[in-house]
């Protein structure tokens, strides 16, 4: 059983970025969703460590991140911190994706 630490780290980036937009902007909504998000992606990184094919909640956290972020970047071309969220939610996007074609199908 691998634990799955770039995932960990993930859950670690978003909250702290919702926790950050709190500190410094006074926003509500970034703290509650940063917690949100680093909360599913902690568990899906958890679920990830025990069981390698369990990827799903992973796999829709980053790629929500990625999209609504990514949007927000297209909106705003401020890189922080939207456009360094769907940054790294698209390389954890494409980690996921990767693993999951490398693994081998059962028939």
């Amino acid at each position: 059983m691998a634990v799955d630490w770039v995932g960990f780290i993930y859950a670690a980036l978003v909250s702290s970025g919702g926790i950050m937009g709190y500190v410094k902007a006074g926003s509500v909504t970034s703290l509650a969703a940063g917690l949100l998000f680093g909360l599913l992606a902690g568990i899906g990184a958890y679920l990830a460590s025990r069981n390698p094919k369990n990827v799903w909640l992973s796999l829709g956290t980053a790629g929500t991140l990625a999209v609504v972020m990514g949007v927000r970047f297209l909106n705003s071309w401020k890189f922080m911190p939207a456009g360094l969220m769907a940054l790294v939610s698209g390389l954890m996007l494409g980690k996921i994706i990767t693993g999951m074609l490398k693994r081998p199908h059962e028939s």
